[in-house]
């Protein structure tokens, strides 16, 4: 399917076509990448622009809670940081988000609150700011 089919397949649920219409161009104004791939096939996409689709066919559906399973994986740094920065925004508009995240400075600069796990234990939680100051996550995940 093409990135338009894509974030069309998001909506299905949805039977408010002017408002679907709405909702395709601001994910394209959020991600002008997939503007430019509207027709392209997705799996011809890169790995960020897979992963830029992901999040906006996911958002189609007006999600109140959004759940991503590790969305910097095996991206460049530039994709990072646009994928890093839609998140923000998705969050300031009010959507809730679970990230699972292996990029421990991402996900505490996005997070609120988070839990972190060690071999699936949970070994700390508290709020993003607090866990920052933490040596021990200094330590093991900042190299700081």
């Amino acid at each position: 399917m093409s990135v338009n089919e894509n974030l069309l397949m998001g909506a299905y649920l949805r039977s408010d076509s002017a408002l679907i219409q709405a909702d395709i161009e601001e994910m394209f104004q959020r991600f002008p990448r997939l503007f430019e791939r509207r027709t392209q096939l997705a799996g011809t996409l890169s790995g960020g622009e897979q992963e830029m689709l992901a999040i906006a066919r996911a958002l189609m559906a007006r999600p109140k809670l959004l759940l991503l399973d590790e969305p910097s994986w095996g991206l460049a740094p530039i994709i990072l940081e646009e994928v890093a920065q839609a998140i923000q925004d998705i969050r300031k508009r009010g959507t809730t988000i679970l990230l699972v995240e292996q990029n421990v400075q991402m996900a505490l600069d996005l997070a609120h609150y988070a839990y972190i796990l060690e071999t699936g234990e949970l070994v700390m939680q508290a709020s993003s700011p607090e866990l920052m100051a933490s040596s021990y996550i200094k330590n093991a995940y900042l190299g700081v």
